[in-house]
């Protein structure tokens, strides 16, 4: 991957919080793209050496680590850059799912440079609860709907990933009230992104 840092948005929030959602409505806007790491990894391409270190991994039933993590990502980034689907010049990355904890934060620090940190704020866990049993009910995902799955999920981002929230400064970090309609979500996040002089200097080129 280019080693010049690539302009990028980071959402943060509890699972149910709509973080897809929102990235996948912003990615439909000129000038951004939305990067969804769980659907990359599911796309992987298992015939390369990153992609069958991933399997093994997986196989075992073992969290992947953060450096062949960030390996994989980077390496689709060239992929994507390479075949014009992402334009690092004009288009600002909606970074989703990637990254989950604080060291994968770091190792990505020298390939992106995070503008603004977009956090779902959801305390209400019986919501947050509530919604991730419907999605997974309505994506026929039924173990995924059990209270057991559901609660380690959301201890899982406790523990793992809301840390990341701290380690940028509070210039940077923009809370959201995720219990608000998705509508009303997306009217927050675009009008503070319309305040970003990034946003503006790129939304301004022609492409």
């Amino acid at each position: 991957m280019s080693n010049q840092r690539k302009p990028a948005v980071l959402i943060l929030g509890a699972p149910g919080s709509g973080k897809g959602t929102q990235g996948a409505v912003l990615g439909q806007i000129p000038r951004f793209y939305h990067y969804a790491s769980g659907d990359v990894f599911r796309r992987l391409d298992t015939r390369t050496e990153l992609g069958r270190k991933f399997v093994e991994f997986s196989k075992r039933g073992e969290l992947v680590p953060d450096e062949l993590t960030v390996k994989l990502w980077a390496s689709h980034m060239d992929s994507i850059i390479q075949t014009h689907q992402y334009k690092p010049d004009i288009d600002i990355l909606i970074l989703d799912g990637i990254p989950r904890n604080l060291e994968q934060t770091k190792m990505l620090e020298k390939h992106v440079d995070i503008i603004q940190v977009f956090h779902l704020s959801c305390p209400d866990r019986t919501e947050l609860a509530r919604r991730m049993r419907k999605r997974a009910l309505k994506e026929q995902r039924l173990d995924d709907a059990s209270e057991t799955v559901i609660q380690h999920r959301i201890q899982t981002y406790e523990a793992e990933t809301k840390p990341i929230l701290d380690y940028f400064s509070d210039a940077l970090r923009h809370n959201v009230d995720a219990s608000q309609s998705p509508a009303k979500v997306l009217y927050d996040i675009i009008g503070k992104l319309h305040s970003l002089d990034t946003y503006n200097a790129i939304s301004t080129e022609t492409i």
